[in-house]
């Protein structure tokens, strides 16, 4: 058990914050919010314009025109929230066996013999 406090915990950690489909995941998050942001920052700014200088102001130009932001930024939160993480499947099997420090330790060849003096 001590090689799960020591290095066990953070072995897991750093698999799932280190695995392919939550760093895709997240580069299409940013950028949906990126964009969403952009958005509703340009609308908000061209509302102003029209406002002060009560003129038609084009918003054809902006980047975003014509593309509902929003529900892409929700599509991405609602991505994001079921994410499913192939590492997270492993270690659940791990945890099923009668010797789950031993099933977390075995994928992680190195330092064994001092994992075994931990243990």
């Amino acid at each position: 058990m001590l090689w799960l406090k020591e290095r066990g915990i953070a072995c897991v950690a750093e698999s799932v914050l280190n695995s392919e489909e939550l760093d895709k995941t997240v580069a299409r998050f940013v950028v949906a919010a990126r964009n969403d942001g952009y958005a509703q920052g340009y609308a908000e700014c061209s509302h102003h314009v029209v406002n002060v200088l009560k003129v038609d102001w084009d918003t054809s130009r902006s980047a975003t025109y014509g593309v509902n932001t929003n529900a892409a930024l929700a599509a991405m939160k609602t991505e994001f929230n079921n994410l499913h993480l192939p590492v997270m499947d492993l270690i659940n099997v791990a945890l099923q066996t009668e010797d789950h420090v031993a099933q977390l330790k075995e994928p992680d060849g190195e330092d064994e013999d001092e994992d075994e003096d931990l243990a």
